[in-house]
């Protein structure tokens, strides 16, 4: 690199304070919130200019990761046809294709005859119709994501949202299948939800001025005459969602808070009927509603923090529920999906997903339930949602960190499974064929602060040695209960043949051990979802996986928090750290209710407006208000201007206030990249975000991964 370095963009800086209970803050860089000032976008443009001009001389690198993802990437594929039998009498088999070159998938479909009979669509089908294509949809935009898409209980209807900007704000389109002519587009700016009611109405969710799905309404096709509202939620900790039975002859709205929910149900066969209730909202208590043909099922947390399972006759969802499986402190119930035949259980148990089967026996009773096994120790389930009741069998799709993602079906009636499809990991045209065998997967536990037991999920090559040379990448998220199980990715082949560490630390705050665990990490615990993450990486260094001054760190979005928390806490642990949509100014958003998702947000972080402990104990871990003087770790901030769930404003001004205070040598820059035409996915379409990624992962490389120290594997082929 050459010693005549750019210079970075200086961030004007203008007075401002912020005075929340009395606090006074001074935040010079607060005049970012207006993303529409145009001192602000010229400055995100010289922050993306300075960013390619200070990485222009790994544009080689980001070609051979590019080749490398495309090079092993199948790119003309498809899904697995799966059954549908419409109410007119008609089934078809529904799947996606890619096709080499083009960006968006075709959704298709082809005429079926039998559940048995799997046509083989490799080739196009004469019989095959293109119900919609993503790439014509994408033409003339710079951005292209669908939302909700469903074809209508007839089977002769199609209902898609579409999103051209980035900011989540849908346009609902009906088409004709049999003409492909469009029937009806006049509803626009709605939310991803909808839900068929009939063949001939629409239920959609609308948006506030935050992003809040706050009102369910429902829409005749061909006309806006007869729109009217459903549901409407006043209260602005709660978000509204709809969707269908499996038998689509019931609309549910579900009204939701981060602790609390409430289900109503519509007749689709009497769409302007009033909403019933299931039962009515009580603070603490979350439930979901599986209708069955004469029962509703109802997977609850009442007096059961793991969730358990009860059942309540379909014609009085008043009477009291019945239990039909018990709360298990050992297993957090997820999901259960009911079928004429069996009841599928999806359940985390032991820091892993799995998936129990119980047969439906007469006179309401369960058989015992049946156990999915799977050989790696470390891995990647979920049971798929079949739409038909009738179905004798279900589907799963499985991966690992070592093992490509893979469809397969489980019979009921035999416990038979058998592999529909896995995703083919191409040879390499330098490397040779992928061959799992050639990585190593194992599960290591770290020790918190508080001696409790942290999962992490690590993989490597095996040729990577364990004795302190490695670099490293380890990633976390920790929030929301959402889980970071151990998957597949082929842009981490790249990684590993070039000798690093990948590991997933799994915090408290995810999802990973059940309901206890996230409470573990969220509102006045939050802290502890950072230093489960340092402990980690701690862990990695001292039992040699990865080399003391090559460890890599990288999260999105919450997990960006995540990131810019631990490099306050440990900025010395750290040699480079990527910070994906980053939620890094989390007071600042929080304390403003007029933000998108604001409000809702409080019952996952606290509400610092109304609470001063609130306030202050976030205050004491916001990576933007936390930022000491001292050498930093390398710094790639990745974000995008149009994301509404985390504003770019946030790590604009994470990343100045960085260059403030950060004494970095010139070795460890301070980026900012901001994708002009993304949401909070970042770019639309596959090739750009293969670009996208080969960016980030040659930077990272950079930084830890390249010289003479670093470890040589050997490949297959």
């Amino acid at each position: 690199m050459s010693s005549n370095l750019p210079v970075p963009p200086h961030a004007p800086q203008r007075p401002f304070t912020r005075l929340v209970h009395g606090d006074a803050v001074e935040d010079p860089y607060h005049w970012m919130a207006d993303k529409t000032d145009p001192a602000f976008t010229a400055h995100l443009e010289a922050e993306n200019a300075y960013a390619d001009a200070l990485t222009a001389h790994l544009s080689d690198l980001r070609e051979e990761l590019y080749e490398d993802i495309s090079a092993r990437t199948k790119q003309t594929d498809l899904s697995v046809p799966l059954h549908v039998a419409h109410r007119d009498g008609t089934a078809y088999w529904y799947y996606s294709r890619t096709v080499e070159g083009l960006d968006y998938p075709l959704s298709c479909r082809l005429p079926a005859t039998s559940r048995d009979a799997i046509p083989d669509v490799t080739e196009p089908h004469p019989d095959e119709v293109v119900i919609l294509d993503g790439n014509a949809l994408a033409q003339g935009h710079d951005f292209s994501a669908l939302g909700w898409s469903e074809v209508s209980p007839d089977g002769r209807r199609l209902a898609y949202a579409v999103d051209h900007t980035g900011d989540e704000r849908y346009d609902l389109v009906v088409l004709d299948l049999a003409t492909g002519v469009v029937l009806d587009d006049t509803v626009t700016g709605i939310g991803a939800g909808g839900a068929w009611a009939g063949d001939d109405w629409i239920f959609h969710t609308r948006v506030d001025a935050a992003w809040r799905p706050h009102e369910v309404w429902r829409h005749r096709i061909g006309s806006l005459d007869d729109d009217a509202l459903v549901l409407a939620e006043p209260d602005a900790m709660f978000w509204l969602g709809v969707g269908s039975s499996r038998d689509d002859a019931w609309v549910l709205v579900e009204a939701a808070s981060r602790t609390t929910s409430e289900t109503h149900l519509v007749p689709a066969a009497d769409p302007t009927a009033s909403p019933r209730c299931v039962a009515p909202r009580r603070p603490g208590v979350e439930y979901a509603v599986e209708v069955g043909p004469d029962a509703l099922w109802i997977l609850h947390n009442h007096d059961a923090p793991q969730f358990s399972l009860a059942r309540v006759p379909l014609a009085t969802p008043d009477a009291p529920w019945e239990t039909v499986l018990a709360h298990d402190p050992d297993t957090r119930l997820v999901d259960v999906a009911v079928y004429d035949a069996a009841l599928v259980v999806s359940h985390r148990t032991a820091g892993l997903p799995g998936i129990r089967v119980c047969d439906r026996l007469p006179g309401g009773l369960l058989g015992p339930a049946r156990e999915l096994e799977f050989d790696e120790p470390l891995y990647d389930v979920g049971a798929e949602d079949a739409p038909d009741a009738d179905t004798d069998r279900i589907r799963f799709g499985y991966e690992s960190l070592t093992s490509p993602p893979s469809v397969w079906e489980y019979h009921f009636a035999t416990g038979e499974r058998r592999l529909l499809k896995e995703s083919e990991v191409r040879d390499h045209p330098v490397h040779g064929p992928y061959d799992r065998t050639r990585y190593v997967a194992e599960r290591l536990w770290a020790t918190a602060e508080d001696g409790v037991a942290v999962p992490i999920s690590l993989v490597r090559h095996v040729d990577t040695p364990v004795d302190g040379t490695a670099p490293g990448l380890l990633t976390g998220y920790g929030s929301y209960e959402i889980p970071n199980d151990p998957h597949f990715a082929t842009s981490r082949i790249s990684l590993l043949d070039r000798g690093f560490v990948v590991a997933i630390a799994h915090v408290r705050g995810g999802g990973e051990l059940g309901r206890p665990w996230y409470e573990g990490g969220k509102e006045l615990a939050k802290t502890t979802t950072f230093t489960d993450f340092v402990a980690c990486a701690r862990l990695l260094v001292d039992a040699g996986h990865v080399a003391p001054d090559r460890l890599a760190i990288e999260g999105g979005s919450a997990g960006g928090l995540l990131i810019g928390a631990a490099v306050n806490l440990a900025p010395d642990l750290f040699r480079a750290a990527h910070a994906i949509v980053p939620f890094v100014d989390p007071l600042t958003t929080i304390l403003n209710p007029e933000l998108p998702l604001t409000v809702m947000e409080w019952e996952e972080w606290g509400d610092p407006l109304h609470d001063p402990q609130v306030y202050a104990y976030m205050k004491a871990y916001s990576p933007y208000e936390n930022i000491d003087a001292g050498p930093y770790p390398a710094i790639l901030a990745s974000t995008s201007y149009h994301d509404t769930r985390v504003e770019v404003t946030e790590p604009a001004k994470w990343v100045a206030r960085l260059r403030d205070r950060a004494t970095n040598p010139p070795g460890r820059p301070i980026l900012l990249r901001t994708e002009m035409a993304g949401g909070h996915g970042g770019v639309s379409g596959r090739y750009k975000a293969w670009r996208e990624r080969a960016w980030q992962l040659a930077w990272l490389i950079d930084q830890v991964g390249r010289g003479a120290s670093a470890p040589q594997v050997t490949r297959a082929g």
